[in-house]
């Protein structure tokens, strides 16, 4: 499917290619869920969106260390260096790393904002010192980067049918939502690397702490205070996906079954949580399989269906005004 892929979206260069494909086997790696939905978008545009997906991880596994093999200035330096080659690629369309080729090279395809790289890259930054985050609104600034740009890099590729300064505040609170997802999920191995993602006041109004966190972590006992305070964070996060829904339906039609099926995926996440009764600070949370294949499965539909409905032209409105397309291909 790789070539497929590399072919549809006009790659050709050998080099070009093999750093697009490291990148397509970072997000089938590291992003099962979102890997899933990926290959529900039309070819050409999958190579893309693996390349903004690899460059995201690259960067978020020089910050986590999972290993701990570096000190904080050893990933402060990697990070650096990084940031200096994805400035020179963003400039030049090229890079040393394969990461920053292909990204470099999605970003001139598609004209992706500059400054939302540099957003992204401030987040991860800010992971190397900031363990907790007092407020929702300090949650909110970190997840600009880390999540709503990612968003808002997606969109030129996904196309919209409606303006996309419209859409774009519904793109960003879906990259929000995803990682608020992950948040929950991933309360205790967060905690392992002296992180908490939850929002400060949003704990202590149930009366919870870091010290009663890492002892429930630690024992494997469980806490009604704990269960109160994440119990909160999920409706917390289930408002930002009711923000982020309408947008799906201002994305090209032919894109919509693949972001659908992301959204409920990440959504079907929030639903194991509770089913397991918020025992996030023990064990994983995920979708079970036939969940996701039914999904995926009606995916598939909803792609044939918007092939099928591509054969009529009508009207359709980018960015830059109205465009002619062939329902969801813009000419």
């Amino acid at each position: 499917m790789t070539r497929r892929e590399l072919d549809a979206a006009g790659i050709t260069d050998p080099a070009l290619r093999a750093a697009y494909t490291q990148c397509r086997r970072l997000n089938a790696r590291h992003g099962k869920t979102y890997f899933l939905a990926t290959r529900l978008l039309p070819l050409e545009r999958r190579s893309a969106v693996h390349a903004l997906y690899g460059f995201a991880r690259w960067a978020d596994d020089i910050v986590d260390d999972i290993d701990r093999h570096r000190t904080t200035e050893d990933r402060d330096r990697l990070l650096r260096r990084l940031e200096g080659d994805l400035a020179d690629g963003l400039r030049t369309g090229t890079g040393d790393e394969p990461v920053v080729r292909a990204v470099a090279d999605a970003a001139g395809r598609y004209d992706i904002d500059h400054a939302l790289f540099a957003d992204f890259l401030a987040s991860m930054r800010a992971d190397l010192t900031v363990t907790h985050y007092p407020t929702y609104a300090d949650l909110r600034g970190y997840m600009h980067g880390s999540a709503a740009v990612i968003g808002l890099q997606m969109l030129p590729v996904l196309g919209t049918v409606a303006p996309r300064q419209e859409a774009a505040p519904h793109a960003a609170a879906l990259g929000v939502a995803f990682q608020l997802t992950n948040f929950l999920r991933d309360v205790g191995e967060d905690l392992d690397r002296d992180r908490i993602y939850l929002p400060g006041n949003l704990l202590a109004a149930h009366g919870v702490d870091r010290p009663l966190l890492e002892w429930s972590r630690r024992t494997g006992r469980r806490d009604a205070r704990i269960r109160a305070a994440l119990v909160a964070a999920e409706a917390m996060t289930r408002d930002v996906y009711r923000t982020a829904e309408p947008g799906i339906a201002m994305l090209d039609p032919r894109v919509r079954p693949c972001i659908r099926a992301a959204f409920t995926l990440y959504g079907g996440i929030l639903d194991a949580i509770a089913e397991q009764d918020y025992s996030v600070l023990h064990r994983r949370a995920s979708v079970p399989r036939r969940r996701r294949a039914a999904t995926a499965a009606a995916g598939v539909v909803g792609v044939v269906g918007a092939r099928w409905r591509a054969r009529v032209p009508h009207r359709a409105v980018t960015a830059g005004g109205p465009a002619v397309e062939w329902k969801g291909t813009v000419r």
